[in-house]
Order: structure tokens, then sequence, then C-alpha cells
């Protein structure tokens, strides 16, 4: 079952964005111990402008509980996505932002994070919070749902381009070089 994160999701959806933290090498998260990392992003994930707030994440729940998220939000929100956790920063003995560099462009839905339990790969769930979220996006306007993926991932692009996504371009995110992939929405139909 697929349904939008509440604040009581937080033990259970900080392990799944965990799973993107490592592959993204993000030096001041990989040096702190799960023990100090988990519980600050708990914090974060009732923050309700967050990017990795609740608000922002949907999750797929099976037999054993939650075991696969998708956190997204629209281009216009990018800039002050993160705002809300600044406070939180001197907690991982940081003073300046752990995302700085744009991830999306104007008039796209950015799929921001998609990480599924190694347990529960294979059996779809990554591809349908990908199809759940496409009504949801189209209702904000965005012209298309974008997202990167990591050029060392190809499992993780073939699911992407499988379900319609295109090349739209690269970018460095830290000091990985991302494939930006775009999948155009519909218009939204009267009344929805």
């Amino acid at each position: 079952m697929i349904r939008p994160s509440t604040p009581d999701d937080a033990a259970a959806v900080v392990p799944l964005i965990d799973i993107v933290f490592e592959e993204m090498e993000i030096p001041a998260l990989m040096a702190l111990p799960k023990r100090e990392l988990y519980p600050l992003f708990e914090q974060a994930f009732l923050l309700p402008t967050y990017r990795y707030g609740y608000p922002q994440t949907l999750v797929h729940e099976g037999t054993g509980g939650i075991d696969g998220i998708l956190v997204g939000y629209p281009h216009s929100a990018e800039a002050h996505i993160d705002d809300a956790f600044a406070p939180l920063l001197p907690k991982l003995g940081l003073t300046h932002e752990l995302f700085p560099d744009s991830e999306t462009y104007p008039g796209e839905w950015y799929v921001d994070t998609l990480a599924v339990a190694p347990s529960a790969r294979g059996h779809g769930v990554a591809t349908q919070l990908l199809t759940q979220i496409e009504p949801h996006a189209a209702k904000t306007g965005a012209r298309c749902l974008s997202l990167n993926v990591d050029e060392t991932n190809p499992r993780a692009e073939r699911l992407y381009r499988r379900v319609g996504y295109g090349d739209s371009g690269t970018l460095m995110i830290g000091s990985h070089r991302y494939k930006h992939l775009t999948k155009p929405l519909p218009k939204p139909k009267d009344g929805q």
C-alpha cells in the first residue's frame, strides 16, 4: 500500500533515506555514527517544510512495514527546502548547508529520493512509487517529473527509462556526476 507519510513514520523512513546518503558519499554524514545521525534526521522529518520532511514523502507499506519511500517537491520549493534544517546543522558540527548544489530546473516536480529496502527490491515497489506520484505532481502545474541518477547506477537508470524518463542533461551533485532525467506530465483535467 502506498500512502502519504505521517510524523509517526520517522523511525522507519530515516534508514531508507540513509541508503541514498551512503550512495552520495556525503563526507559530513559519513563521519557520523548512525546513533547520532538517525535521531537528528528523525527530528528533521517532523519539520513540514524540510526537504526530507513527512509532507514531501510517500511511503510504500509492505507486510513487514515501510519498505520504500519517494521524497519530492516542485522546483519552486528548492531554494528554501533546507531552511528549516539550518538550526540543526550545528548538531552535525556543520556551519554550511549539506546540499548546496541545485538539483532541479524550473517547471519540474523533482523526485529527490527514491529508496527501497534491500529485502523489497525487485518486487515493483519503486515502480509503484514513481507511478503514484504522477497525479500529485501534475496537480502542482509542473510540466514534467525529474530526477537525477548517478552515472554509476545503471540498474536504477534502467528502471527510470522503463517507466518513461528520458535524458535531459547531466550535472554534478557533490563529487558525483548525475544524469538528469525527465518525464512529461499530462495536464490535469478540469476539476482535479
